[in-house]
């Protein structure tokens, strides 16, 4: 391979990287950083949502206990 063919296939090469592209021609697509915040925000929505849930259980079952105890 000549000099200038090793130099077209260099920037052939960064090309395809600039481009999204490995050198093997698979496709890697952009993180968008926004839909990542936004997966963030909904998973601690779910989270607090839970506890809240498991609280509750929690809360009504010593109340339900208490109440019991009482009779």
């Amino acid at each position: 391979m000549s000099e200038r063919e090793g130099t077209l296939q260099k920037e052939f090469t960064k090309e395809e990287n600039l481009n999204g592209e490995n050198s093997l021609g698979s496709y890697q697509p952009k993180v968008d950083l926004n839909n990542l915040i936004k997966r963030v925000k909904e998973e601690e929505k779910r989270s607090k949502r839970q506890n809240i849930v498991i609280s509750a259980a929690a809360l009504s079952a010593v109340a339900v206990f208490g109440i019991i105890l009482t009779l």
